[in-house]
C-alpha cells in the first residue's frame, strides 16, 4: 500500500482549500460509527498495556499519570486533550521535541514511538471531541503561531481532529513551519478525499507503525 496516493505536488493550499467545507452528515455518520466501534474494541484489547503503562510511568518518572492541554478541535474550538504522560514533570518549555530528547523518559519513548501515549485520547472521541482518523489535533499555542503564518490553514479546522491521520503517517514528526506545511497538505488531501478506502487505507499503515512494520 502506498500512503502517499494523493499527489501534493501539482495543487496549491489555495486550490484544496477552496474544496473543503467538513464531511457531510452521511460521512459524519459513517465515522461516527467507526470511532465509536473501533475505539471500544481497543480499550478492552490495550486494558493490559494501559495497566503497564501506568505501573511504568508511576515506577520511572513520579507525578500525574496522564498529560493534558488545550488542543484545537472542530471550527477552532478548543478542547482538553488527554494523553499518557510521556515526560519529567520538571521538563523544560519547548513546543517541539527533539531527536532523544532528555524531557522523555526511557519508557516515554517506547510509548512514543508505539503510540501507546495516545490511548487516552479514547476518551475524547466517546465525548465527541475527536475521530479516530483526522488532521492531528494540535496545541493551542502553535496554531495561533501557524494561521498568522501559513495560508489557509484554519481549513484543517473544517473537521474533528484524529488521533492518527494520513499526515502523521506519511510525514515525520513535524519540528518547524516547513514540517507544519506539508502536513497541512495532507491534512486538505484527506479532507477532500474521504473515502472508506482511505480511512481504511490509513488505519491499517498505522497498525504497521504501532507493530514495528512498514505496512503494505
Amino acid at each position: 500500500m502506498n500512503v502517499n496516493m494523493y499527489s501534493i505536488n501539482h495543487e496549491s493550499l489555495t486550490d484544496y482549500s477552496n474544496r473543503l467545507n467538513g464531511y457531510s452528515p452521511f460521512i459524519f455518520l459513517q465515522k461516527r460509527i467507526i470511532d465509536l466501534s473501533i475505539s471500544g474494541f481497543l480499550l478492552i484489547i490495550s486494558s493490559p498495556i494501559i495497566a503497564y503503562t501506568i505501573y511504568r510511568i508511576k515506577k520511572e518518572s513520579p507525578g500525574p499519570i496522564f498529560f493534558t492541554q488545550p488542543r484545537v478541535g472542530l471550527h477552532g474550538k478548543k478542547f482538553t486533550c488527554y494523553k499518557f504522560r510521556s515526560m519529567h514533570t520538571n521538563a523544560s518549555f519547548n513546543p517541539y521535541t527533539e531527536e532523544q530528547d532528555p524531557r522523555i523518559f526511557k519508557y516515554g519513548n517506547i510509548m512514543r514511538k508505539m503510540r501507546i501515549d495516545e490511548l487516552p485520547q479514547i476518551l475524547n472521541i466517546l465525548k465527541g471531541d475527536m475521530h479516530l482518523i483526522g488532521p492531528r489535533a494540535e496545541w493551542d499555542i502553535l496554531v495561533e503561531k501557524y494561521e498568522t503564518i501559513i495560508p489557509n490553514y484554519k481549513q484543517r479546522h473544517s473537521v474533528r481532529p484524529g488521533i492518527t491521520g494520513l499526515a502523521q503517517i506519511s510525514y515525520p514528526y513535524g519540528r518547524n513551519i516547513y514540517d507544519a506545511k506539508q502536513k497541512l497538505k495532507y491534512d486538505l488531501i484527506y479532507i477532500k478525499n474521504w473515502s472508506l478506502w482511505l480511512e481504511l487505507k490509513v488505519a491499517v499503515k498505522t497498525a504497521g507503525v504501532v507493530f514495528g512494520k512498514k505496512g503494505v
